[in-house]
């Protein structure tokens, strides 16, 4: 990453408005740009890779998000807080896990005022363990991470406000580069489950399938619920495998559709495992979907390439093109690498892609029926315009068992 011009070990952006107040919060860059601010959320220290997210709602679905394992969330919006926290909206399957690793806002939390609420996100943070600062000119900080890339980072907090800066700067100096990490082995299970839960409803919560059509094999990179809750309110019994699940036992389970989850981490570095099973699941010509880290598992089980991005995608406001419609969806984003169109097989077809950079955001294979987005279709949080793809999905699978 290229150094900004404005590092110091001394060196702030904008000051909070309790400026005056000893800090109690530090935010580290490993190029020794230090952040003062107040702590939130647990004591000790966050460390990861710093990016920014600009949605507007769904804080607690973004933070236990398990492809944000590893990182620091900046959150470009002020109001975060507001409608508080409760158990229906945590998006990982394993309630003991979480993604992120810290929290960067600019302002302090806001006090909630929802019916849902049933806990204050700061008490919610201590218990995750989720370390945070706030008072950070997060405007300022978004555009240095635009500008130069996502540096790694830490977060400090200690009420009492002792710092050992040098030593801190040396720690994030020498945290490791996303480049080459296999993060999906931390934020999943080792044992296979089933899932039968649907859609949330207003005033009726969550629904159970109980007559599917479809038997579908989840490999588990780190899957969010709502994906699985989408899957079976389509329909679906869904059966999760964990990320290193041979191809015997899938094809064992005689599936009728295979989804390949999100995840965290360098999708190179997860291929080393999961691109042989996925080569043997094309092979047998099962209809396959893939989302975010999956997307990207299914164009490397094809020969393509992927890339690291200098600022990511995150947010839930994200402009994609459907190539074949010319229709643009808004849509949930959250990833650091991309496929690199070039490297497609003359097999591939790249269906979207992000108005914002160009980027590909989709493919379909044309000698199998496969297919994959890099954008989270499922919606939690962000907009529900790409739900069509879980329909587009269990239409595949009908039409293989038809045919």
């Amino acid at each position: 990453m290229t150094t900004p011009d404005l590092q110091s070990e001394n060196s702030t952006l904008t000051p909070a408005p309790w400026a005056e107040l000893r800090p109690t919060a530090l935010l580290v860059l490993a190029n020794g740009m230090i952040i003062e601010g107040q702590g939130i959320g647990a004591i000790g220290e966050g460390r990861g890779e710093l990016c920014f997210n600009t949605a507007m709602t769904g804080y607690e679905e973004i933070l236990t998000d398990p492809s944000y394992s590893g990182q620091i969330i900046t959150f470009t919006f002020t109001h975060i807080g507001n409608v508080g926290v409760n158990d229906e909206d945590i998006e990982t399957v394993n309630m003991a896990r979480h993604g992120a690793t810290g929290i960067v806002l600019a302002t302090e939390i806001t006090d909630p005022s929802n019916y849902r609420s049933l806990q204050h996100f700061d008490a919610w943070l201590k218990a995750r363990g989720i370390v945070g600062i706030a008072g950070v000119d997060t405007r300022a900080l978004t555009a240095v991470i635009r500008d130069h890339g996502m540096p790694n980072a830490l977060v400090a907090h200690d009420p009492e406000g002792f710092f050992d800066r040098k030593a801190l700067v040396a720690t994030a100096a020498a945290l490791p580069s996303m480049d080459g990490l296999d993060l999906v082995p931390g934020v999943t299970g080792s044992q296979r489950y089933s899932w039968d839960e649907t859609i949330w409803v207003w005033n009726q919560g969550y629904g159970k399938q109980e007559s599917p059509e479809f038997h579908v094999v989840a490999l588990d990179y780190g899957v969010k619920r709502n994906i699985l809750r989408l899957l079976a309110d389509r329909g679906c019994k869904v059966t999760v495998l964990p990320p290193t699940a041979p191809a015997a036992d899938i094809l064992a389970l005689k599936p009728d559709g295979v989804f390949l989850a999100n995840g965290p981490g360098d999708p190179a570095a997860t291929g080393e495992y999961a691109v042989p099973t996925i080569k043997a699941i094309l092979e047998a010509k099962i209809p396959t979907f893939g989302i975010c880290l999956g997307h990207q598992m299914l164009a490397l089980a094809i020969g393509a390439k992927t890339m690291k991005m200098a600022q990511g995608h995150h947010g839930a406001n994200h402009p994609v093109k459907e190539h074949a419609t010319g229709k643009v969806e808004i849509v949930s984003m959250n990833h650091g690498f991309a496929v690199d169109p070039k490297t497609l097989p003359k097999n591939a077809e790249e269906t979207h892609i992000s108005l914002f950079d160009g980027t590909n955001c989709g493919i379909k294979l044309t000698d199998r029926p496969a297919f994959s987005v890099q954008q989270h279709p499922e919606a939690s949080p962000g907009p529900q315009d790409s739900h069509y793809l879980f329909d587009r999905f269990v239409t595949l699978m009908r039409q293989n068992k038809q045919g």
